[in-house]
């Protein structure tokens, strides 16, 4: 087949991701594409995938995602006449110990919020429908019954067939040998056998999707590893439909094939494939079979199922996939090139996630912006530092040895640290600081007491540092507290049309006077929340932007995407420039006027104003504003100054007994006065209205923003959901998020966060209450509430307003 001059869309890679991608795009949007495969399809990871297709996972728009695979390919044999190999056989995940139930029933209950059927079994009904499995220690297990398995190269093959039913062309045995970029766009993909001119590409190369992104300036931080599983011979007296099993505590897997077994795992010591490039020549291939690597998996799954120990093995799979440096995988929109789309990085869930990942891709491609709240797996989740190699080999090794180790709530990952640290980093250590990572940062969680070890003990309940962090927020609350927020993203937006371009972006309104600040939500088409932010305006054409550490790429790719045409504007990443303090409580005040030259009154230094004055010095931006719902000040100091404002602000700060203080506290805070985090609480798939932040959006102004007809359009109508405030009481309950809410008894919503108030003495979470025929003020407080924690009832009230403060007194005194 000669290669057509032009097409509308271009996808590279035919495996499954690539295939289903393309079948959307034709089915769904009549799209003009064409897939090339530089071998043939399904010859680099889809071939050799174990075919294991589960669908919970701790995001409700990724387990959307894992359901609409499972839906897709039950009825595409009907559609496209090719069979997909799909068996419901149910999945069941086993428990061996207390840790692990408890995660089970929380991960039942993340079940039931999400719609789906999840059952936990003891083990004599294990036993009875896997009769060869060994069940002496377990506690339990999991069963999915919707859960099952498929074949991948059938799946792949028959997705494109219907992509070529739809009008799409696919062409095997064709290479990416570059692109013609001009403006940050691709203009033309050159290959083997000609150039293709196109609008927009969608790499799903594979293992090779870092290098097809690195020929265009786009880092895909993937890395291939070795995963291998054996297929054993008969096995006398397994059922045919036996359910799949994973078993974590013994970090193996299984499912039948052909009256045998598929049996794989995920060791803790796993071995790296390349951190060069991927050979190009790799169709079909396989590494040499690794008996003593895999020894550690054959000795458990024998403890487990004894029959395997006198089956044969028919074959051993020793082939590479590609793994990511936080397990999730990668899709969207590249911030290096506004028309390069990526769908890779699988993670070992490229078969369970295909359909669905295809399905979100075509829609992302065709509308510029995800259809759904996909941040967990957006691209623009990494920044620079995941363009090194070492770095990423590292943390996706230690990501990969936890593929079945128990999720704690609040765990750390430990390699590749220390990575970025503020110049205080020594100073709070020296206080007792113990540090998580963020985005590379390192930043203080909480602060050890003299006596205490300085360490994270994970656990299923409270854990050890609950108690110190108890003592951090009444602090902050009683006296004053000083939080190093360094890592904060920050941006400055400059030029004569610097206002008019985030009048166009941003929901609230900026166009304050020099001086003020505006908290304000950026939209997408839908009316959903992209990013929640503050803007200060530091002079008539100068804006300074500030946004949270984990979303310093997307947020900054999300404005740079949006601005609109022909605009005199700059836009700047400044985040390493400032380093930011944040002096926090209602003691703030005396502590300010006793280190700064300016009038830090209240009359002559408002809420929600920003002023430069000098600390030290220093000439310090300072933002009134806050998110402990106390007294405060932002101090956005250059990074150079930051030791020496620190130590003078400790110094004048004795008198009142500040202290530093972690971001648990300000978890804990802010839960308390109702603020909203972005990526929990607040998504694309939520609008303002619907988060109760309706306030901070202009819609009494005569001014056209992104979102704009979308809330139009919603207003006046009732929503479908609204968030609320939720307590319980009982101390022995431990909230994470994700618990089902209940009223009257009915299921109708979950939790989107959950911690602890101390100021309260109560469980503090936030979700949204929904109902189809919509919810006002009277539905929510005229119902009986319980929220489902780790599958049991426990009463809860709900509240509209913030649990403390209500009235915003503390802030603004």
């Amino acid at each position: 087949m000669t290669l057509p001059s032009h097409a509308e869309i271009v996808v590279i890679g035919g495996g499954i991701i690539g295939c289903s991608t393309a079948y959307h795009l034709a089915r769904d949007h009549k799209a003009n594409v064409i897939l090339l495969e530089q071998g043939t399809l399904t010859s680099g990871s889809t071939w050799h995938a174990a075919g294991l297709v589960g669908q919970l996972r701790s995001s409700a728009s990724i387990t959307r995602v894992l359901k609409y695979s499972v839906d897709l390919y039950k009825g595409l044999e009907a559609e496209t006449g090719l069979a997909t190999g799909w068996k419901m056989t149910g999945c069941l995940r086993l428990a061996t110990n207390q840790d692990r139930w408890t995660e089970f029933r929380r991960l039942a209950t993340t079940a039931k919020s999400f719609g789906m059927e999840m059952h936990l079994l003891t083990p004599q009904e294990v036993k009875a429908m896997w009769p060869l499995m060994e069940v002496g220690d377990l506690v339990g297990a999991s069963w999915l019954p919707t859960d099952g398995q498929a074949s991948p190269s059938d799946i792949t093959q028959s997705l494109a067939r219907g992509a070529r039913m739809h009008g799409a062309k696919i062409v095997e045995n064709v290479r990416v040998t570059g692109f013609d970029i001009e403006d940050g766009r691709i203009r033309r993909v050159r290959t083997t056998r000609g150039d293709i001119a196109c609008e927009k590409v969608v790499n799903c190369a594979g293992q090779w999707a870092r290098q097809v992104g690195a020929m265009a300036g786009i880092n895909v931080p993937l890395q291939p590893v070795k995963h291998q599983y054996i297929i054993t011979e008969t096995v006398p007296g397994l059922a045919t439909d036996a359910p799949t099993i994973r078993d974590p505590d013994r970090r193996t897997y299984f499912k039948e094939e052909v009256g045998g077994l598929v049996m794989g795992g995920y060791e803790p010591n796993p071995q790296p494939w390349t951190t060069g490039d991927v050979p190009d020549e790799w169709a079909y291939r396989l590494f040499d079979d690794d008996f003593d690597h895999f020894e550690q998996h054959m000795v458990e799954a024998i403890a487990r199922v004894p029959a395997l120990e006198k089956v044969g093995v028919k074959q051993m799979i020793n082939g590479p996939e590609s793994f990511t440096p936080d397990g999730n995988f990668i899709l969207g929109v590249a911030p290096e090139c506004s028309n390069m789309f990526v769908g890779a990085g699988f993670n070992a869930f490229g078969i369970a996630s295909g359909g669905g990942a295809g399905w979100v891709l075509a829609q992302w491609v065709i509308d510029g912006e995800a259809p759904l709240d996909l941040w967990v797996v957006d691209i623009r989740r990494f920044a620079g530092m995941h363009r090194d190699r070492q770095w990423v080999l590292d943390r996706t090794l230690e990501a990969y040895g936890k593929h079945y180790t128990i999720g704690f709530p609040h765990e750390e990952y430990e390699s590749g640290r220390p990575r970025v640290v503020s110049p205080l980093y020594e100073r709070l250590k020296a206080h007792g600081a113990v540090f998580g990572s963020k985005l590379g940062w390192e930043r203080p969680n909480w602060f050890a007491p003299k006596g205490m070890e300085a360490r994270d003990v994970y656990s299923m309940g409270r854990q050890n540092w609950f108690s110190t962090v108890g003592d951090e927020h009444r602090h902050v609350r009683e006296a004053v507290g000083i939080f190093d927020q360094s890592s904060f993203a920050k941006y400055e937006m400059t030029g004569p049309d610097a206002l008019k371009a985030l009048d166009w972006i941003c929901a609230n309104d900026v166009g304050k006077p020099v001086g003020r600040l505006t908290y304000t939500q950026l939209l997408n088409s839908r009316g959903g929340i992209e990013a929640d932010l503050t803007v200060a305006r530091l002079a008539e054409e100068k804006f300074y932007i500030v946004t949270g550490t984990g979303f310093r790429t997307h947020d900054l790719g999300w404005i740079t995407d949006h601005l609109p045409g022909g605009l005199d504007v700059t836009l700047r990443d400044v985040t390493e420039d400032f380093g930011t303090l944040s002096l926090m409580g209602p003691k703030a005040r005396d502590v300010l006027a006793a280190l700064a030259d300016a009038d830090v009154s209240n009359a002559g230094f408002p809420f929600g104003h920003v002023r430069e004055i000098v600390l030290a010095g220093h000439v310090v931006r300072a933002l009134r504003v806050t998110y402990v719902g106390e007294l405060g000040w932002e101090l956005h100091v250059p990074i150079e100054a930051i030791g020496t404002v620190f130590d003078a602000l400790m110094t004048a700060g004795a008198p009142f007994g500040i202290r530093p203080v972690g971001y648990r506290a300000l978890e804990s805070l802010r839960l308390e006065k109702g603020y909203r985090a972005w990526g929990s609480d607040i998504t694309p798939n939520d609008t303002p209205f619907d988060a109760g932040l309706g306030w901070a959006v202009k819609l009494r102004k005569n001014t056209d923003f992104l979102g704009r007809r979308a809330l139009e359009a919603l207003q006046g109508e009732k929503r479908k959901k609204a968030l609320a405030g939720f307590t319980v009481d009982n101390p022995d309950i431990v909230l994470v998020g994700r618990e089902t809410i209940l009223r009257n008894g009915e299921p109708v919503g979950y939790l989107t966060s959950g911690g602890y108030g101390y100021t309260l003495g109560k469980n503090v979470g936030y979700g949204y209450v929904r109902r189809a025929e919509g919810v006002d003020d009277d539905f929510l407080t005229g119902g009986d509430y319980e929220l489902v924690v780790a599958m049991e009832r426990t009463p809860a009230k709900i509240h509209l307003e913030p649990l403390y403060d209500p009235a915003g007194a503390r802030v603004k005194a």
